[in-house]
């Protein structure tokens, strides 16, 4: 994953320590790539997930003093990004209309044919997912956040996680099932 591409952190003036004692700069070079993969994860394009994460960012430094006094900075910005990501996400849903991801969007890894296969298809399928069932699925699977992290980070209830989790998980097992006996 790629550093983020125009985010020069040195430009910003340095801030106070808080309680953690790491300044804006600082924080940014240690969470900044974590952030843009877990935007990438949530948004599935690279493009909308730099911009994603340059907005949250850039709200992060304005409240840089809150940030740094919460008990778990990183917990609060990843909050503030998956919010940010269900905002975008509400506000776009009524003027665009997703594409399908290209070979361009996957990635410069290398991967044999069948795995990028895979993956276009566990992307298309979690894209037709609510932005919600997307998100904890992302954070359940991909940031490796237990239950309570997950309902902390998008403010709502254990229940709530877990049971959007298991209708998300079936919709993904029906799309599966459609993808093979089409393929058959």
């Amino acid at each position: 994953m790629q550093r983020l591409v125009g985010f020069d952190a040195s430009i910003w003036v340095e801030f106070d320590h808080g309680r953690h004692g790491v300044t804006f700069e600082e924080f940014v070079e240690q969470q900044g790539d974590a952030l843009l993969r877990l935007a990438f994860v949530l948004t599935g394009d690279r493009h909308l997930a730099e911009d994603l994460t340059q907005t949250v960012l850039v709200d992060v430094y304005r409240q840089w003093r809150k940030v740094a006094a919460a008990s778990s900075p990183e917990a609060y910005v990843r909050r503030m990004l998956v919010n940010a990501h269900l905002s975008w996400r509400r506000r776009r849903w009524t003027t665009e209309r997703p594409v399908e991801v290209t070979d361009r969007d996957a990635g410069s890894e290398p991967d044999t044919a069948v795995q990028v296969a895979e993956r276009d298809a566990m992307r298309a399928r979690l894209a037709g997912l609510a932005p919600r069932a997307r998100t904890v699925l992302v954070l359940r699977f991909y940031a490796d956040l237990d239950d309570a992290a997950i309902a902390e980070a998008m403010g709502v209830t254990e229940s709530s996680v877990r049971a959007t989790a298991s209708r998300a998980l079936a919709a993904l097992r029906s799309a599966g099932a459609q993808d093979l006996e089409e393929a058959l």
